[in-house]
């Protein structure tokens, strides 16, 4: 019998290029006020997807601390704000520092694509 282990990824050191947009992002002035910034992002059910920096949320307990993959609530709107996309969940904005190779913007593109700037609701249960 073989000896199983399950690891799980909890996190991602971020690059130069990464803390750069996000220094970037950070200069930068928003209509409202910002949660957190996302790098690596992609969107997947009405959801962004990436590593999480500057959240201000984050605790004592190591939740939404730098670095940490985070898994946003449904995205409500998406929107460009001067150089950086912004989407603002029912409690956060986010934005979105940099995409994921590859698959980042396309999925992006494909939400703004589906949505056509209104919000779609996905049921909590699936028939």
């Amino acid at each position: 019998m073989l000896n199983t282990i399950n690891v799980e990824l909890h996190g991602k050191r971020l690059t130069d290029f990464h803390l750069k947009r996000i220094v970037q992002a950070d200069a930068q002035s928003f209509e409202e006020r910002i949660t957190a910034y996302l790098s690596d992002v992609f969107i997947s059910s009405s959801s962004a997807i990436g590593v999480v920096f500057g959240h201000r949320q984050r605790d004592e307990l190591g939740r939404f601390a730098d670095g940490h993959f985070v898994r946003t609530s449904e995205i409500c709107s998406a929107r460009k704000e001067g150089k950086f996309w912004v989407i603002t969940t029912m409690n956060s904005r986010y934005v979105l520092a940099s995409f994921k190779r590859g698959v980042g913007r396309a999925s992006l593109k494909t939400f703004l694509r589906a949505t056509q700037g209104r919000y779609i609701y996905t049921p909590p249960v699936l028939q």
